[in-house]
């Protein structure tokens, strides 16, 4: 599956922005989905994940503020993003797995492009 991830952009602090990630190739369904964030310097980390049964897990630190959900019949992965903090700043990456774990990095081998999320304080 080959990923595209888009919505990216520059906010304030408390605005929102809603990421999407088009999935092109059969089978998507069978895929779990995760978005992934990288700051400047900083190791790549675990943001959200939906399952193939639309189970979710999301990071602590986005728990309240980020939706994630996904539209099977259009191939489409959502990252709904309210109360956006300057600390969300970072390259979000859309990937996709069928490993029995889909929470670390390493558990994906389909990675989107990225797309920047900025905000300001």
């Amino acid at each position: 599956v080959q990923l595209q991830a888009s919505g990216g952009g520059l906010v304030h602090t408390g605005d929102s922005l809603r990421l999407s990630c088009a999935a092109s190739g059969r089978m998507f369904r069978n895929y779990h989905m995760g978005w992934f964030r990288q700051a400047p310097g900083k190791e790549r980390e675990f943001v959200v994940a939906i399952n193939r049964s639309g189970g979710t897990r999301y990071a602590d630190s986005v728990k309240g503020r980020f939706t994630i959900s996904r539209d099977n019949a259009k191939n489409t992965v959502l990252l709904q993003m309210n109360s956006l903090k300057p600390e969300d700043t970072a390259v979000y990456y859309c990937a996709a797995t069928i490993s029995v774990y889909y929470y670390r990095p390493t558990d994906y081998y389909c990675w989107g492009q990225g797309t920047q999320v900025t905000v300001s304080a």
